[in-house]
């Protein structure tokens, strides 16, 4: 009987361990994923007030940084990635990502938006 109960309790106490971990792995992902819509949430939160030319170069601005932020992201894949479909979905953003940037550096440079932010990025 002392066997018995001796095994429930290391049963229990392993299933106890499991569910702890489990919960602290995922408590951890979901702050990691909090923290980036944070960053999105922060970026729209500073558009809100914005009209007119203050809008769109600040729109711009973070824009370039969160495109930035995705190739950066992206080219992590070509030797990380083991399927192919995300190594191919990794080049897709990568060059769809990077034209945009140009094209909104461009638009920059064109209407006299001068950002600290997009001369941080211009070395990427």
């Amino acid at each position: 009987m002392e066997t018995k109960s001796l095994l429930f309790g290391l049963i229990g106490f392993f299933l106890g361990g499991l569910l702890v971990s489990t919960a602290a792995t995922l408590e951890k992902r979901s702050t990691q994923r909090d923290s980036s819509e944070v960053g999105m949430s922060q970026m729209a939160d500073e558009l809100k007030d914005k009209k007119g030319d203050e809008y769109d170069k600040a729109f711009i601005t973070n824009m370039i940084s969160h495109h930035q932020a995705a190739v950066d992201m992206a080219k992590l894949s070509e030797d990380r990635a083991k399927h192919e479909e995300i190594k191919q979905l990794s080049r897709d953003i990568i060059s769809a990502q990077e034209k945009e940037i140009t094209e909104m550096r461009q638009w920059q440079a064109s209407w006299n938006y001068s950002s600290s932010v997009d001369h941080n990025t211009m070395s990427h």
